[in-house]
């Protein structure tokens, strides 16, 4: 496929919207990219920095002569889009997604979804603390991981046509799996991780002034600086999963502070070095990570 001859369209500019715009615009070179969104500032913001060609609150114009269609937009939000524009999508139309949860996604998708249109579930594993357009960059997908969500429904020329895209904007690792594996891999790797770290800011001695951090603590926290209405969402359509890695979380947090009241020094260096043990595992099996 000749992407120069592709009418693209991102839904949704803000910080993953916006970057798949910038590396879109750069490295694909598509006849036209366009932008949807709801706050004319951002599509005009878009348009001065030349990062899409022409910009749209309504979305009928662009969303009929689109080959590819990227929607960045909250999970729910998604749903509700292309279902609006169901009738309205060019014919053979290959449309993607960059929600962190696919499982609710693609059930309801696949159940209306037009015989002449593909819709691939995918989710890049990349972003920084930022918010909005003005933090978008094509920087942030480079060697970072991508999941493509397939069903036996979707084409396979299809998925290869998105496979090659994300190739050229940057993702290096890009791999497939159900939409069930997807829901609960994200619940320990991402959504646990963003529960540990609001947890530790709510801790009442961060708002004590002779409190000092070092690296770890910013480390560990960094995700805490977090998008409420969608990270709201996120936990709560994931629940199940999450409900099931909170509860082996605290049974290791509950192991550690037995050792700990018992004094146990010897157990405690056990639990730790096996801890270790695993993360340098692990380390050496995925150097990218």
């Amino acid at each position: 496929m000749k992407y120069s001859n592709l009418n693209i369209t991102v839904v949704g500019l803000g910080l993953i919207g916006g970057s798949y715009a910038m590396a879109i615009k750069n490295k694909i070179k598509p006849q036209n990219l366009w932008g949807i969104d709801i706050d004319k500032d951002v599509l005009e913001y878009a348009k001065n920095n030349v990062i899409i060609d022409n910009g749209f609150t309504d979305s009928l114009k662009p969303i009929q002569k689109s080959d590819f269609v990227i929607i960045c937009l909250y999970p729910g939000l998604v749903i509700k889009f292309i279902k609006g524009n169901m009738q309205h999508f060019k014919p053979g139309a290959i449309i993607t997604d960059t929600a962190g949860l696919k499982a609710s996604i693609i059930e309801e998708i696949s159940s209306i979804l037009r015989k002449d249109i593909d819709f691939i579930g995918g989710h890049p594993l990349a972003g920084n603390e930022g918010k909005g357009i003005k933090s978008a960059s094509e920087d942030i997908f480079q060697g970072a991981d991508y999941l493509i969500i397939p069903t036996s429904k979707n084409r396979r020329e299809n998925i290869k046509v998105l496979n090659n895209l994300i190739s050229k904007i940057g993702f290096s690792n890009i791999i497939e799996m159900s939409p069930k594996d997807h829901d609960r891999m994200i619940s320990y790797a991402s959504h646990l991780p963003h529960i540990i770290a609001v947890s530790l800011m709510l801790n009442p001695i961060v708002k004590d002034k002779k409190f000092y951090t070092g690296g770890s603590f910013r480390d560990a926290t960094r995700v805490a600086n977090i998008n409420v209405n969608l990270w709201s969402e996120l936990l709560l359509e994931n629940g199940g999963n999450i409900f099931d890695q909170l509860e082996i979380f605290e049974k290791n947090i509950t192991k550690i502070k037995k050792l700990i009241l018992e004094k146990d020094a010897a157990a405690l260096r056990g639990l730790l070095a096996k801890a270790c043990k695993i993360k340098e595992e692990f380390e050496n099996a995925n150097p990218t990570h």
